[in-house]
C-alpha cells in the first residue's frame, strides 16, 4: 500500500483510537489514526478513573501491570450521598477496583504499544470529509487524503466522522457549566471517592493516591458558558454548599468548565465507516464510564475487523453495533440517573433521593447489579435462538493447568478453546486447572462465543464464522 492507504484508518489518537489500532496492528492489519492534534500528549484530562473490566481488557493484552506502575489510588467502593456504598471490592476479578489514573497515562501505554505494533500516527491530520464509493473509504484532511477499506471515527464528541458521514446525535444538554478542577487539600475528606448533592450544587470527589484530587462540581447559582474565564473560588463555593466544607481546596494544576450531554447515535455504522467512544455516545461523567466504554468499543470492533479482513464473513461486523449500541444507551441511563440525583435542588430532595437509593442498595441483587454496570463486569450481550445461555457472557480469568492464566493466553488478539481436544491454528487450546467439563470459545475480548460439548465440527464452524481463515 502507499504512503497513505491501509487497511484500516482509525481517526482520533485517544484512548479508544489507539486501543483499537493496537488491536489492529498486533493482528498483522496496516493501519493509520489520524489526529488533528500535534505530537504532545495532552497533560489536561476529564477522564479519571479506570474501572475492573476495563483492567481485565488491558491485562488480556500485557498492558494492565504497565498502567499499575504508574501508581493511583485503588478505591475499593464509591460513596454517594453521604449515605450509599457499592463495595467494588466483592467483585469476583483480580481487579475488584477503581483505579484513579489521569487519562493521560492510559494514553501513553496504549500509544506506546500501538507504535510498537507498527500502527503508524498522522497529526496535524485534521478530517475535512470522507467518501465511500468502490469498496473503498477516502478520508480528505489537511494533511492529505488517505484510503482505507474500513473508517473508524474514535474523534471525541465534536467528531468530524461523524458529522461528514450525516449521522444524526439526538439528545439533550443535562447540565451545562460543571466545573473540573485537579486540587491539593489542606483537610481531605474521610471517604473517597464521594459524591453528594444539596442546596442547588453537587460536588464528586476523589482522590489520585498522590497529593492531587479530582474535583467535579455544579452550582444552579453559577451558570457561565463553557468559555467563560473559571477561578478556584467558584468551585470551592460549589464543595462547600455540598459538603459543608471546600477541604482546604489550593493549588489547581488545571481548571476547566463543560456542559454535560446524552447523545447516541441511532447506529455505530454506516458502510463501512464506524463510531466508538465518544463520537458515538456521550453522558454524564458520574460513575467515571466513558473513557472505559469508548475503550470497552475498541475491544469490540478490533477483532472483528481483523477477522473480516482475514476473510471471515462480513456479516460479523453488523455485530458491532448490535452488541455495544445496547450498552451505550445502558450506560447513558445509569449515569444520566446519578446526575440528576445529584443535582437536587434542595436538600430534602437530596435527602429523599439519597433515601432512596440506599435502600433499593440494600438489596444485595439490586447492588451487585449496579456494580457490575458500573465497574463493566457485569455487562454482557445478547445471544442468538439456539445458543447456549453463556454466549455473550464474559468469561472471567481462570487459571490454566499449565500455570498460566487465560488472559494471558488471549493476549495478540487470540481465541481460546477452553478444555477441548481440538487443534485449529486459529486459535489456542488451553486446557483449565478445575475444568467443569463445558467446552468454551473465548473470543479475543473476553467473552464466550461458543459453549457446549466438545463437538470439533461446530468448533470448526464458529472459528469459520469469527475468526476468517488459518
Amino acid at each position: 500500500m502507499s504512503n497513505q492507504q491501509a487497511a484500516v484508518i482509525v481517526v482520533g489518537a485517544g484512548p479508544t483510537g489507539l486501543l483499537l489500532a493496537g488491536d489492529l496492528a498486533e493482528s498483522g492489519v496496516e493501519v493509520i489514526v489520524l489526529e488533528r492534534r500535534g505530537a504532545e500528549l495532552s497533560n489536561l484530562s476529564r477522564a479519571f478513573g479506570v474501572h475492573a473490566r476495563t483492567l481485565e481488557m488491558l491485562d488480556a493484552r500485557g498492558l494492565a501491570d504497565e498502567l499499575l506502575a504508574y501508581g493511583g489510588a485503588r478505591l475499593g467502593g464509591i460513596r454517594l450521598f453521604n449515605r450509599v456504598s457499592l463495595h467494588l471490592a466483592d467483585l469476583e476479578t483480580r481487579f475488584p477496583y477503581l483505579l484513579m489514573t489521569p487519562q493521560y497515562n492510559v494514553e501513553e501505554v496504549l500509544q506506546k504499544r500501538a507504535l510498537g505494533a507498527g500502527a503508524r500516527i498522522v497529526h496535524d491530520a485534521e478530517v475535512t470529509g470522507v467518501d465511500q464509493a468502490d469498496g473503498k473509504v477516502t478520508v480528505h484532511t489537511g494533511a492529505g487524503d488517505f484510503q482505507a477499506a474500513y473508517v473508524v471515527g474514535a474523534d471525541g464528541v465534536g467528531s468530524a466522522v461523524r458529522k461528514a458521514i450525516g449521522m444524526p446525535y439526538p439528545g439533550e444538554a443535562v447540565l451545562k457549566s460543571i466545573m473540573l478542577a485537579d486540587v491539593k487539600l489542606t483537610d481531605p475528606p474521610e471517604h473517597s471517592p464521594a459524591i453528594t448533592g444539596s442546596h442547588g450544587a453537587f460536588c464528586f470527589i476523589a482522590s489520585f493516591g498522590d497529593e492531587y484530587w479530582r474535583v467535579f462540581a455544579w452550582n444552579s447559582e453559577d451558570q457561565k458558558a463553557d468559555d467563560d474565564p473559571i477561578d478556584l473560588e467558584e468551585i470551592k463555593e460549589a464543595t462547600r454548599r455540598t459538603f459543608g466544607t471546600d477541604f482546604g481546596m489550593h493549588d489547581a494544576r488545571w481548571i476547566s468548565r463543560f456542559h454535560s450531554d446524552e447523545r447516541q447515535v441511532p447506529s455505530y455504522r454506516d458502510g463501512d465507516v464506524f463510531l466508538a467512544g465518544d463520537a458515538a455516545h456521550c453522558h454524564s461523567p458520574a460513575g467515571g464510564q466513558g473513557m472505559n466504554t469508548g475503550l470497552q468499543d475498541a475491544a469490540n470492533l478490533s477483532w472483528k475487523l481483523a477477522a473480516v479482513l482475514n476473510g471471515a464473513p462480513e456479516a460479523l461486523l453488523d455485530t458491532y453495533d448490535a452488541e455495544r449500541h445496547p450498552v451505550g444507551k445502558m450506560v447513558l441511563t445509569t449515569s444520566g440517573a446519578m446526575i440528576r440525583l445529584a443535582a437536587a435542588r434542595s436538600r430534602v430532595g437530596g435527602a429523599i433521593g439519597g433515601i432512596a437509593a440506599g435502600a433499593a442498595l440494600r438489596f444485595k441483587p439490586i447492588a451487585s447489579r449496579a456494580m457490575g454496570m458500573i465497574s463493566g463486569i457485569g455487562i454482557h450481550y445478547g445471544h442468538e435462538h439456539g445458543d447456549h445461555r453463556l454466549v455473550g457472557r464474559r468469561q472471567a480469568d481462570v487459571d490454566l493447568a499449565d500455570g498460566s492464566r487465560l488472559y494471558e493466553r488471549l493476549r495478540g488478539g487470540r481465541f481460546v478453546v477452553l478444555d477441548s481436544a481440538v487443534d485449529d491454528p486459529r486459535a489456542v487450546a488451553a486446557a483449565s486447572a478445575e475444568p467443569d467439563g463445558l467446552i468454551r470459545v473465548v473470543r479475543p475480548d473476553g467473552y464466550i462465543g461458543w459453549a457446549g460439548e466438545d463437538d470439533p465440527r461446530a468448533i470448526a464452524a464458529h472459528l469459520d464464522a469469527h475468526a476468517g481463515r488459518s
